[in-house]
């Protein structure tokens, strides 16, 4: 049985539907809803499947799983909700109704396949530990040794294509801005950020516990994240855990360096910057990205009608980058976004998360969009500004 604390909560939603829309209400925010467009994948319909599954009415189900990790914790329903009461305590709602199935064993079997994997491999994408120092290979990157700030890539950044080549330019940038840092190389250990998300409590303490006490025989102090989602995950819930190093997202340590780099591209470039759900909404960072691309000479910024605390999320939170719980079509929050994108007259769309990265990136060519768009990572437009 879930915590009486959430149960007590459940019946307190009256189904008023603000929290699929954004505040501006432009259109659908909710990606779980914007694909299925049923009332239960809602977070209000979630609301009242969850009391009458705690209440006895109706029993776990693959359809019930299907629905309850469908959510993609993105919290647009967080800040659109009318109810003071509940609204703080939506998305960890969903989540301990996730862990009360994980107790269960009623989980879908693509998130049953990730667990397996985190658990055997020690990473999602089935790889061995060696491999997760290729994405610095020729760069000279020194190991951790008592540098000032240790760099932290996570499992995306070690293993996706587009995760490591992020991960280089923002190690780089890093390096030629003056910032002192060490790298874990094969030893860097999953975060656990989306095993949390997906209701596996036990699975996501031992990581924390794990990467807690190596970084403490390690003497870190201070450690940049690659991804928002490691970001959340080492900022709000290591220090559960006996964490105590101060931990930022790479954009938070650039921002205020990247001015003395004097980035001027050549010729003007209109760039539209999509927030990371794990950095915005879960953390409140919008200022330093925006303000990293505003440094570029060069570049002409837009926003997209939904931004900030109104971002459409890519569709990659809560787990579903990797177990793709909502499957593909025109519907997927990606390409929804990309087409929001395209109504900016932006050529360029700006990340700085590597799920992001990948899921913008693909729902471009899925949208048969390459030639009017691409998806470039923050660091990757200032390198291109900075002089040689």
């Amino acid at each position: 049985m879930m915590d009486s604390a959430y149960r007590d909560i459940l019946h307190r939603c009256f189904r008023c539907g603000w929290c699929k829309f954004p505040l501006n209400y432009t259109d659908f925010n909710c990606p779980a809803y914007l694909k299925y467009r049923f009332e239960s994948f809602s977070s209000g319909g979630r609301m009242w499947l969850i009391r009458a599954w705690q209440e006895g009415e109706i029993t776990p189900s693959e359809r019930l799983s299907q629905i309850l990790f469908s959510c993609v914790t993105c919290r647009n329903c967080v800040e659109a909700c009318a109810m003071p009461g509940i609204k703080d305590s939506l998305v960890d709602l969903f989540i301990e109704a996730r862990a009360d199935m994980v107790e269960r064993g009623t989980i879908p079997p693509l998130v049953r396949d990730y667990f397996k994997a985190i658990s055997v491999g020690g990473n999602p994408y089935r790889l061995p530990a060696q491999d997760r120092a290729k994405w610095s290979c020729g760069l000279g990157l020194e190991r951790y040794q008592g540098q000032e700030y240790l760099f932290y890539v996570g499992d995306e950044g070690a293993f996706d294509e587009l995760g490591q080549h992020m991960a280089r330019s923002v190690a780089l940038l890093l390096r030629r801005s003056g910032v002192s840092f060490g790298i874990l190389g094969s030893d860097e250990l999953t975060d656990g950020n989306d095993v949390h998300a997906l209701g596996e409590k036990g699975l996501a303490e031992y990581l924390a516990r794990q990467n807690i006490e190596l970084m403490q025989e390690l003497g870190v102090k201070k450690v940049i994240t690659l991804s928002p989602h490691a970001f959340h995950a080492m900022r709000n819930r290591y220090p559960l855990h006996g964490s105590t190093a101060a931990v930022y997202h790479y954009t938070q340590i650039l921002q205020p360096l990247v001015a003395r780099l004097a980035p001027v591209l050549q010729g003007e470039r209109v760039v539209t910057y999509h927030d990371p759900c794990y950095l915005g909404r879960w953390n409140g960072e919008y200022r330093a990205p925006r303000a990293i691309l505003k440094s570029v000479k060069g570049l002409k910024s837009v926003e997209m009608d939904r931004s900030m605390q109104n971002a459409l999320c890519c569709g990659g939170g809560g787990g579903n980058f990797f177990t793709d719980m909502l499957g593909t079509g025109p519907d997927l929050a990606a390409r929804a976004r990309v087409r929001e994108a395209l109504a900016t007259g932006a050529d360029t769309i700006a990340v700085a998360c590597p799920q992001c990265y990948r899921m913008l990136a693909d729902a471009v060519r899925d949208e048969g969009a390459q030639e009017k768009v691409r998806v470039c990572e923050l660091t990757e437009i200032v390198a291109e500004a900075v002089p040689a």
